[in-house]
């Protein structure tokens, strides 16, 4: 997997970690984590998942967002032929 950071979070005045464009590859999975005390927005800019957030598995494609909120945890892998690509914004309380 590889990141193309936007901004790094010094250079955003409102409270955000992380602006990047996430790359897997075919067969390339993000394990599942849990989001405390921040959202995370996913954008999928290219390419097909397969989103997990511990009650269902959903496909997710080119043009398909996605909100994990505090408390909440999720996973995504590439299930397609081609790069997943995700804009990844996460913000905090």
């Amino acid at each position: 997997m590889t990141f193309h950071h936007y901004f790094e979070k010094e250079e955003i005045g409102a409270n955000v970690r992380l602006c990047t464009k996430l790359t897997l590859p075919p067969g390339v999975s993000i394990g599942s984590h849990r989001h405390d005390s921040e959202d995370e927005l996913f954008v999928v800019t290219r390419g097909k998942g397969l989103l997990d957030d511990g009650d269902t598995q959903t496909l997710v494609e080119a043009g398909d967002t996605m909100l994990t909120r505090s408390g909440e945890s999720h996973a995504i892998s590439n299930c397609g032929n081609e790069d997943l690509e995700i804009v990844a914004l996460i913000m905090c309380y």
